[in-house]
């Protein structure tokens, strides 16, 4: 009885704890289905505010792009009623000069008919007018060789010849004074003048070529000034046009050109791109056009300081100017402000001897030359084109005719002109003065360039390696790849037909395209 007892008792709290069990279950069940429908709904909730987010920016980038192609449209349509305007405003205007053309015709061919028709009037009166003159020179001249018993060609052939044999009397007997009185004074006075004129001056020889050296600190800055791949030294070559040869030579670098000016900008570049120690294409670009102002600033003060140095007062500021690039010119081998500058001492020295104004001469002789650095090349003789711009820039006449009858180029018509024409000569004559050879072959380089710049679409032309290449810059607008090849041909056909040279000269076209913006 009892076990039966327990046995249920066992069966009862078994089936108790079962219930208990399974309602613990039912109430975790419900409770984790509660916090799943939350979950759910809380995802629900931000995967639409998510959406919300997404379709309101893609709203606003199709707004964008839409209003972006909206102007671009406008851009465009604006632009071509603009040129639709210009177009319509060119034609108008045609139109009103053809117009006021056609009416100035007319009016052209009116005046000129009534000019005709007056002409013709004034031509029938005169006509008339000069038979009558005849008339009466003839009827006087018959009433005359009727009083004197002579003929008109008798008495004029009487009074010629007294005339002309009184006349040359007088004149023999001048001319035989002033011979005599020139034979015993003119010889020597002009010796005597030559010879104190050159002994009161002091002159070098002129030493011109056209090679510099640049000198380095060490042999590993011709590495940075070459660059990569060569890139350095080629945007150095074209923006001064000076061929850099970098060879063997201990810390040293050669600078080549024919133009002292140019070279004088490469080698203040170079000292100051090595300074800096930035080298590369920009930079050098940006040097260059910094030396060639400065060049500029220190030419117009070496004419300030030779005016100065010589007395010379109140000059133009743009002779000022070319006086000072005068030291970057050579004649024959000689400086031609080193030239200038002896000329005009022996011109004061002698206008004084003369008794002439010393200063007046000093002027002439310091401007003979200026014609030989004009901007551009010209074809009118250096003596005239000097003249010229003496003209222009307010010098006195006699100044003026000194610069331009030196050569013999004019008639000379004050004594300044025969000093000038003298000293030019002593200084050019003298020994170890001047060197015909350099001047023939930077004349020949000259040539070269100007050839090239003689064909459409160069913008730069240089004559390297002593005249064996000629190297020209094309703009790329206006000259593409195919016109680059047929340009360099018809240079060198044109160099071959008008040029005499030694040996071969290769031409170099260079077509280059540059895309430049800048951030700001």
């Amino acid at each position: 009885m009892e076990i039966t007892t327990i046995i249920i008792g066992l069966v009862l709290g078994v089936a108790i704890g079962y219930a208990i069990a399974k309602l613990l279950e039912r109430k975790q069940a419900s409770r984790t289905i509660k916090n799943a429908k939350k979950s759910a709904a809380n995802i629900l909730k931000e995967a639409k505010s998510e959406g919300e987010s997404i379709k309101k920016d893609k709203i606003l980038q199709a707004k964008e792009k839409f209003i972006e192609l909206k102007t671009e449209h406008e851009k465009v349509i604006m632009g071509r009623d603009k040129k639709i305007n210009e177009t319509e405003k060119r034609v108008r205007d045609k139109e009103s000069q053809v117009s006021s053309e056609l009416a100035k015709n007319k009016k052209l061919n009116k005046e000129l008919e009534e000019k005709l028709k007056d002409y013709s009037y004034r031509t029938e009166y005169l006509e008339k007018k000069q038979e009558e003159i005849d008339k009466l020179h003839n009827s006087q001249i018959q009433q005359l060789e009727v009083i004197s018993g002579l003929s008109a060609d008798d008495a004029k052939s009487q009074l010629t010849e007294a005339l002309k044999d009184s006349a040359k009397a007088d004149a023999m007997a001048l001319i035989q004074d002033t011979v005599e009185e020139a034979k015993l004074t003119a010889q020597q006075e002009a010796k005597k003048i030559i010879i104190t004129t050159i002994q009161r001056i002091g002159t070098e020889e002129a030493v011109e070529n056209c090679v510099s050296v640049f000198n380095l600190e060490s042999d590993d800055v011709k590495g940075r000034i070459i660059g990569r791949e060569g890139r350095n030294i080629r945007a150095l070559e074209a923006a001064t046009g000076v061929e850099i040869i970098v060879d063997d030579t201990p810390e040293a670098i050669i600078l080549s050109c024919f133009d002292s000016v140019r070279r004088e900008v490469a080698r203040l570049s170079l000292h100051k791109l090595v300074t800096d120690g930035r080298i590369h294409p920009a930079r050098i670009e940006e040097v260059v056009k910094k030396t060639r102002k400065q060049i500029e600033e220190e030419i117009i003060d070496i004419g300030k300081r030779t005016v100065i140095d010589l007395g010379i007062h109140g000059l133009h500021p743009e002779l000022i100017k070319i006086v000072g690039r005068m030291k970057y010119r050579s004649s024959y081998g000689q400086n031609l402000l080193q030239h200038s500058r002896e000329v005009a001492k022996l011109c004061g020295v002698m206008a004084a001897e003369l008794g002439l104004n010393p200063k007046l001469a000093k002027r002439a002789g310091l401007l003979h030359d200026i014609g030989k650095v004009p901007d551009t090349e010209t074809e009118v003789p250096h003596a005239i084109l000097g003249m010229q711009w003496a003209e222009k820039f307010g010098e006195k006449p006699e100044v003026c005719n000194a610069i331009g009858a030196h050569h013999d180029e004019i008639e000379m018509n004050s004594l300044l002109s025969p000093i000038v024409q003298v000293c030019d000569a002593i200084s050019g004559a003298r020994p170890g003065a001047r060197r015909q050879v350099l001047d023939s072959y930077i004349q020949r380089l000259k040539d070269l360039e100007e050839i090239a710049f003689g064909f459409p679409g160069v913008k730069k032309a240089y004559a390297i390696q002593a005249g064996r290449e000629l190297r020209v810059i094309v703009e790329s607008e206006k000259v593409n790849d195919e016109k680059a090849t047929n340009l360099s041909f018809e240079i060198s056909q044109k160099i071959q037909t008008d040029m005499t040279y030694p040996g071969q000269v290769k031409i170099t076209v260079i077509r280059e395209t540059r895309a430049v913006n800048i951030a700001k």
